[in-house]
């Protein structure tokens, strides 16, 4: 039987920083720890109750801190481990937990333990990697790609063997097949969550469960080569719930999983509770419908998949595991750009109606910083203006196909990762309040007219309308539906609107979102008890579903009449 007793973060909504990018508090450009503390009250009034915090960690940042080279220690351009205490009492004073990122499918280049590996063969710290001998004529031991360059594989110095690492050559694989690895990882764990964390993050850990033979990959075109081996094994399940029984059971925490090439049914084997595995994951069946890698375009929006995907993923984890809502995150671009209208006419509607859709749903949002003021994509006119890694690389891998630079520069500004890493939008004041000196990546050109002072201030903004959503998650009269009722899709394959059901014995609520800019009728077959919330000024307006008229990205939650 499925386990319904209700946890803590059943209700919670989390506020993803990325600390590079938030708030710089001693003007070296750089976000860091005390610039996040300063900002907790904005964070606290938001309303939500979780924190988590991109990397942190001692790194050589060439994956801007995904390349962690000591667990223990805090980046010092992030600020110290004394901080970090801080920032931990300072968000739980508020009423609000941290969760850290756990990185653990790979380690910096520069870790001690990485660094013995390499230059001693016969160390006990070789086996924390992934090694294998060259194929008989010299090349990679197999054909498996990496995320940000070509070949999964990179040869020592001496020619010896390979290594593996599924992202850059500075970030080897760890070995969990090492039982000794897996206990430093689970001592480092404890470490973290003894200062009083509230859970982890745990970046691509579906990824580190690998086989013994690492066979060729039979698979492409589908992401990068290789994944059919090393995604959602078996063994990814023993070590996860290895990982619970050591660790994660002893403490009262929140854990979500990052888990490309997921589907529902796999998702179930890590969020049932009863698998005592993960609270719940991160899939990104619907951050793929807008864009054709391959061929380098832009496809839009298509709203048709996007509610079979979401229906999908709401009905299979419906009393068998846990969803992850989201639409913005550190890896990519500003939703509001990418599903919404960034116009100046119909951004603040747009997004409040992205919002509305999300937030409704079953499962535990996240909003991305900034989502909350609709930041909005920016603008590179050439690929010297793109700092990350990723876009370097899917920019080369276009070109070599023969895609034209300009075409391929055109995807990069639809799609690059670096639309949400720009610093936050504070205020109207030179670098938008994040600095007062020049920031580590360009702002956005908007911040004069985005940004968060102008939204506290204004009682209709984006950033007020997040706190309504967010409150009413938590509102005694609708938090059992919202948050563990049933949902039902309606009018699938209606392009233009989205709408669906939450229901549960007591209540009904309807959810209607236009996706367009033009006027709409439509027709729902249900008695209004109540409007509980919309995003035009008029939206309380008496209405009737059988006549519903709506304007351009306009939305409604209705409570229905019982039958």
């Amino acid at each position: 039987m499925y386990n319904s007793k209700q946890q803590w973060w059943h209700d919670a909504v989390v506020y993803q920083v990325y600390p590079r990018s938030f708030k710089d508090s001693n003007n070296d450009g750089i976000g860091d720890i005390p610039g996040i503390i300063s900002k907790l009250t904005y964070i606290q009034n938001l309303g939500v109750n979780v924190i988590w915090l991109s990397p942190v960690y001692q790194s050589p940042m060439k994956d801007n801190g995904y390349d962690i080279s000591d667990y223990y220690s805090i980046a010092p351009e992030f600020g110290t481990m004394e901080d970090m205490n801080n920032l931990i009492t300072e968000a739980s004073s508020r009423g609000i937990k941290i969760v850290m990122d756990l990185v653990v499918n790979h380690t910096s280049d520069q870790h001690p333990w990485f660094i013995e590996a390499k230059q001693n063969p016969n160390s006990v710290k070789r086996d924390y990697y992934i090694w294998r001998n060259p194929a008989q004529d010299g090349s990679e031991p197999n054909n498996w790609q990496s995320f940000f360059c070509p070949k999964a594989w990179t040869q020592t110095e001496d020619n010896s063997q390979y290594y593996l690492h599924l992202f850059s050559p500075e970030q080897p694989d760890l070995n969990w097949a090492n039982p000794k690895l897996r206990q430093e990882i689970y001592k480092m764990m404890r470490f973290w969550l003894d200062k009083g964390l509230g859970g982890f993050r745990m970046d691509v850990i579906n990824m580190i469960g690998k086989p013994d033979i690492l066979a060729d990959a039979t698979i492409f075109g589908q992401g990068v080569a290789g994944w059919e081996h090393w995604a959602n094994t078996q063994r990814c399940h023993d070590y996860l719930q290895e990982m619970h029984e050591e660790v994660l059971c002893h403490y009262d925490v929140m854990t979500v999983g990052e888990t490309p090439f997921t589907s529902p049914e796999q998702a179930q084997l890590f969020s049932h509770p009863d698998r005592k595995e993960l609270s719940m994951v991160f899939q990104f069946e619907h951050m793929a419908i807008d864009r054709d890698e391959h061929d380098a375009e832009s496809k839009g929006f298509d709203l048709v998949m996007f509610k079979v995907i979401m229906g999908k993923w709401q009905q299979k984890l419906y009393q068998k595991g846990w969803n992850s809502l989201y639409w913005s995150n550190h890896d990519q671009a500003r939703a509001v750009s990418r599903f919404g209208n960034h116009s100046t006419e119909f951004r603040g509607l747009s997004a409040k109606m992205l919002a509305t859709v999300l937030h409704m749903m079953s499962g535990t949002p996240y909003i991305y910083q900034g989502e909350e003021l609709g930041m909005t994509n920016k603008h590179f006119e050439s690929i010297n203006d793109i700092e990350d890694i990723m876009g370097h690389f899917h920019y080369q891998k276009m070109l070599d196909r023969g895609i034209p630079s300009k075409q391929a520069l055109d995807y990069l500004n639809h799609f690059s990762r670096d639309h949400a890493r720009a610093p936050m939008h504070w205020d109207s004041s030179n670098n938008a309040g994040f600095s007062q000196c020049k920031p580590w990546l360009a702002l956005n050109n908007n911040s004069d007219q985005i940004n968060a002072e102008l939204a506290v201030e204004d009682s209709h903004s984006i950033y007020h309308y997040y706190r309504q959503l967010i409150a009413l998650r938590r509102d005694s009269a609708y938090s059992e539906t919202l948050v563990y009722s049933t949902h039902l899709l309606l009018d699938p394959m209606d392009s233009e609107v989205y709408a669906y059901l939450r229901y549960s014995d007591t209540q009904q609520l309807l959810i209607v979102a236009n996706f367009t800019d033009k006027y709409l009728k439509r027709n729902y077959a249900f008695d209004v008890q109540a409007i509980v919330i919309g995003n035009y000024p008029n939206s309380k307006q008496e209405i009737v579903l059988d006549q519903l008229e709506l304007q351009p990205y306009q939305c409604y939650v209705f409570e229905l009449k019982s039958n």
